[in-house]
C-alpha cells in the first residue's frame, strides 16, 4: 500500500509540475525535432564522403567546396541538435536555468563554423584561378545533382520548426543554401563539359562563398544579440513596458530587462510600483500569463513596490 501511495504522490508531484509550467505546452518544445536531425545527420554524412572522393576524383574544387560546406552542416546540424537536447535539461543548484542557453552558443558557433569553412574554400579557389586543372564536368553534375535532392529533403524537414527556434532556423537556412549551391555546381559542371573553361569551376566556388556569407551573417548578428542578452527580436519592449504600466494599479515600470534563456524561451524581471499595495497572486499571475500568452515570454519575475522607498537598480546607478 505505501508503495502505490508514494507513486500516486510522485504523479500528483508531475501534476503539479505541469501545471506550474504550463507555458511549455504552448510552445514547440525543441527536441519536436529530433526526427528531423536525425535523417538530415544521416543523410548528409553519407553525401560528404561521396561527394569528396568524386570532387578529388573528378579534380573539382567546386565539388570539393561543397562537400566541405555539408560537412560544416553536418556539424552544425549536431551542434543544433546536442542544444537542443540540453535545452531540455533538468535546472540544478549551479545552472538554475538547466543549460538552455547552450542553444543559443551554438547558434553562433554554427554561424562562425560557416564563415570559417568559406574562407578555406575562397582560398583554395583563388589559388586554382591561374591555373585551372582540367575538371570532369560530367562527375560534377551527376554528384552535385544528387545533393540537391538530398538538401533539398532535408530543407523540408526542418520547414515548420524554422519560425520558432533560431537554431532549426540556421539549419535550415544551411539545407536551403545547400540544394540552392549544389544546383550552381551542377551548371558549372554542365557548362565546363559545354565550353572547357575548368576556371568556371573556380568561379562557381567563389559564388557559393558568397552566398554563404551573405546568409549567415544575419545568423551570426542574432546569435550575438542573443549571447549579450539583447531582447529577441520577436519581443517590442516599448509595448510590453506600456502593458504593464497601464495595469491596474501601477504608477510606474522600472528596471524592466527582457532576454533569451535560449533560442525558444524568453524570460522578463521588471520592477512595478503599485502605491495601493500588492494586489494579491491573482493579479499578478494574470498579468503573467498575459505576458506570456501575448508577447511569448515564458519566464517573468515581477517585484511589487509601494513606491516610498527608491528601489535603484545598480545598472541604472540607482536614479530614475
Amino acid at each position: 500500500m505505501s508503495l502505490h501511495h508514494h507513486h500516486h504522490h510522485d504523479h500528483d508531484h508531475d501534476h503539479d509540475h505541469d501545471h506550474g509550467h504550463g507555458h511549455h505546452h504552448h510552445h514547440p518544445a525543441p527536441g519536436d525535432n529530433t526526427r528531423a536531425f536525425a535523417i538530415a545527420v544521416a543523410l548528409n554524412a553519407l553525401f560528404v564522403v561521396v561527394e569528396f572522393v568524386y570532387g578529388f576524383i573528378a579534380n573539382s574544387t567546386a565539388l570539393m567546396a561543397d562537400a566541405g560546406h555539408n560537412l560544416s552542416d553536418v556539424l552544425g546540424l549536431l551542434m543544433a541538435w546536442g542544444a537542443a537536447m540540453l535545452a531540455k535539461s533538468k535546472p540544478d543548484e549551479r545552472y538554475t536555468y538547466g543549460l538552455r542557453s547552450s542553444s543559443i552558443l551554438a547558434a553562433l558557433a554554427n554561424a562562425l563554423l560557416l564563415l570559417v569553412a568559406c574562407g578555406a574554400i575562397a582560398w583554395e579557389a583563388v589559388l586554382r584561378f591561374s591555373s585551372p586543372p582540367p575538371v570532369a564536368g560530367l562527375t560534377v553534375s551527376v554528384v552535385a545533382g544528387i545533393g540537391v535532392l538530398v538538401n533539398g529533403f532535408s530543407a523540408l524537414l526542418f520547414m515548420a520548426g524554422r519560425k520558432d527556434d533560431l537554431n532549426v532556423r540556421g539549419a535550415y537556412l544551411h539545407m536551403a543554401a545547400d540544394a540552392a549551391i549544389s544546383l550552381g555546381v551542377v551548371v558549372s559542371g554542365l557548362a565546363i563539359m559545354w565550353t572547357g573553361w575548368a576556371w568556371l569551376d573556380s568561379a562557381a566556388s567563389l559564388a557559393i562563398v558568397v552566398i554563404i556569407v551573405a546568409g549567415t551573417w544575419s545568423l551570426l548578428r542574432e546569435s550575438a544579440q542573443l549571447m549579450l542578452a539583447a531582447v529577441p527580436p520577436h519581443i517590442d519592449a516599448a509595448k510590453v513596458r506600456a502593458f504593464l504600466a497601464q495595469r491596474a494599479g501601477v504608477s510606474e515600470v522600472h528596471d524592466l530587462h527582457i532576454w533569451a534563456m535560449s533560442t525558444t524561451e524568453s524570460a522578463l524581471t521588471a520592477h512595478i510600483v503599485m502605491p495601493g499595495g500588492y494586489p494579491g497572486d491573482a493579479a499578478i499571475d494574470a498579468i503573467v500569463e498575459e505576458l506570456r500568452h501575448d508577447f511569448k515570454i515564458h519566464h517573468c519575475t515581477l517585484q511589487v513596490e509601494e513606491g516610498t522607498t527608491d528601489h535603484g537598480c545598480v545598472l541604472h546607478g540607482g536614479a530614475h
